[in-house]
């Protein structure tokens, strides 16, 4: 082998042993990337304190499109099937940070319960779960 072949195959081998920092595409989300540890942080706080109400793969309670017997809306999916999905990020962010608006769901608010970097996680964590078509939308 010459010089030059065995330097290009020693730094693409080198690449992939980068540490899990590096964004890496999610096998079935196409051209969208995702740091491996926030992703992890994310799905590790939202099963932690979401996943009581919105479901381990956040499907959402059923009847979730009708109030519930309190007359407040139930949590909705948000893995892509529920309206989620039309809030921005920080629209996401904000709602986690404040809970429901005016007392419509019950939502609590979890400002000064996670950090932002604990919310950041969980928002990037739901839009990964996201089929494409309804990512970019």
């Amino acid at each position: 082998m010459n010089k030059k072949l065995i330097i290009t195959l020693s730094v693409a081998l080198l690449a992939g042993c980068g540490d899990d920092t590096k964004p890496t595409e999610v096998q079935g989300k196409g051209l969208r990337q995702y740091d491996r540890n926030v992703l992890a942080r994310g799905e590790r706080v939202f099963q932690t304190n979401c996943a009581v109400c919105h479901g381990s793969g956040g499907e959402g309670k059923p009847g979730w499109q009708q109030p519930g017997p309190d007359g407040k809306l139930l949590p909705p999916p948000l893995d892509g099937n529920g309206r989620v999905w039309r809030l921005s990020s920080n629209q996401m962010k904000q709602f986690v940070h404040q809970g429901s608006p005016d007392g419509r769901a019950n939502m609590p608010a979890w400002q000064g319960k996670l950090t932002n970097q604990e919310i950041d996680g969980t928002v990037t964590w739901i839009t990964s779960l996201w089929s494409d078509a309804i990512y970019l939308e």
